[in-house]
């Protein structure tokens, strides 16, 4: 999959430090959690390395986002508190800042891009935030939110280009660290590049030898093409449409190119694989985005063999029918929940032994629809559509075989093959 190595070339000095970072954590205590940092026994030996998960999803707003949205709001005047505050976001941004305004007392109008989960809207309104919805893009919505921060006076509050925002993100990493000193790496999630970047220069000021490596949705690599100057296209639905940034920070954009070893993609069925591990192993739901880290070591294993790796759980704002969906696909690449077709002679009992078959088998019928109209069998069969549930892929391949031994013709759909 491609990746790219940061350039090393000279640069200016950076816009944040780690007296930044320690300020933002002085301002933040107390108010945002110093979330768990804790050993994953399963996923270290599922992976070969030693791997530690930050709980970034357990924080009141389930997203670490609450920690730069903090810091700023906190930094703000007398008059601009009374200005108001206005923000964009794809959800979880918006969530922090609409959260803390409140707790506050300042006025929060969030500008969130259409197609951003209901979940994320509505917890936004919940938190107290006027909230509109606009723009085809996280770009659309920034470009609404600042024209109407001019028109009514409101302060803008940028998601990730900001360095009281970095600064407040960064405070994960000094949390991270000061719990188990001996990691090799951190493998952080990248949007706008405002979490990394906090955590980037908050670790290498630190312990300089920590490698940070960053992770993009395939179909988002847009720092990763700031980067390199790919052209890789920046388009798409994809599971962690909370780093599906087109356009990230120019600041963040200098920190990366500075501090951040390399920059990894994730396709989108490693992040669905991630996802469904995390609840499977962990007991604990992440959004894809915080995922990201996760998927990344399964996709590119090789790459932190042996190293003790921490990973930011970064966000928990999973819509829940698109959870429900992406558990049930993963089901079905695991052989463990699947769609068999049938062609059966239209005679009575057929269908009585058909199941009988898949009983014997210890398969589970989840579904069936038994179809002798809309088919392209012959007059006299009938075709049988099962979703059945087996343990694995060895006792899916033991089903058909008893099905096959039976007598009965069975096919998989292609799209729907098991991996």
């Amino acid at each position: 999959m491609p990746k790219a190595t940061t350039a090393r070339s000279p640069a200016p000095p950076l816009p944040l430090s780690l007296a930044d970072v320690e300020r933002a954590a002085k301002v933040i205590a107390g108010a945002a959690l110093d979330t768990d940092f804790d050993h994953s026994r399963t996923l270290s030996s599922m992976l070969g390395a030693e791997i530690w998960l930050k709980f970034e999803n357990l924080q009141f707003t389930a997203s670490f986002k609450e920690r730069g949205a903090l810091n700023k709001l906190s930094a703000l005047s007398k008059d601009e508190r009374s200005a108001g505050v206005i923000g964009m976001s794809a959800g979880n941004h918006a969530q922090g800042v609409a959260y803390h305004a409140r707790r506050l007392g300042i006025s929060a109008t969030i500008v969130m891009p259409e197609g951003t989960p209901t979940v994320k809207v509505e917890n936004t309104r919940g938190h107290g935030a006027e909230v509109i919805v606009t723009g085809a893009t996280l770009e659309d919505a920034a470009a609404y939110a600042r024209q109407r921060a001019t028109d009514k006076g409101h302060i803008f509050i940028h998601p990730y280009d900001d360095p009281l925002i970095m600064a407040g993100q960064g405070t994960i990493a000094l949390e991270m660290l000061r719990a188990v000193p001996k990691l090799d790496v951190l493998v952080v999630p990248i949007g706008g590049g405002g979490l990394i970047s906090g955590i980037a220069v908050a670790a290498k000021a630190i312990k300089p030898e920590i490698e940070i490596v960053g992770v993009e949705a395939e179909l988002y690599p847009s720092m990763l093409n700031r980067i390199d100057n790919g052209t890789r296209p920046c388009r798409g639905d994809t599971l962690a449409e909370g780093i599906a940034v087109k356009s990230p920070g120019k600041l963040t954009e200098q920190i990366v190119r500075a501090l951040v070893s390399e920059i990894l993609l994730v396709s989108e069925i490693e992040l669905e694989n991630a996802v469904t591990l995390l609840i499977e192993i962990e007991k604990t739901v992440v959004e894809g985005a915080g995922a990201a880290g996760l998927a990344a070591m399964i996709q590119h294993p090789a790459r932190f063999q042996g190293k003790h790796v921490g990973l930011v759980l970064c966000g928990g704002n999973i819509d829940t029918r698109l959870l429900a969906s992406v558990l049930t696909r993963e089901l079905a690449r695991e052989g463990r929940l699947s769609e068999l077709e049938v062609d059966l002679p239209d005679r009575p009992g057929q269908l009585a032994r058909l199941t009988a078959a898949l009983a014997e088998a210890g398969a589970n019928v989840i579904e069936v629809v038994h179809q002798r109209v809309f088919t392209d069998t012959p007059a006299k069969s009938a075709a049988a559509r099962f979703v059945v549930e087996t343990r694995d892929r060895i006792h899916l391949d033991e089903t058909i075989a008893r099905l096959e031994a039976a007598g009965f013709s069975v096919a998989i759909p292609p799209r729907r093959k098991p991996r």
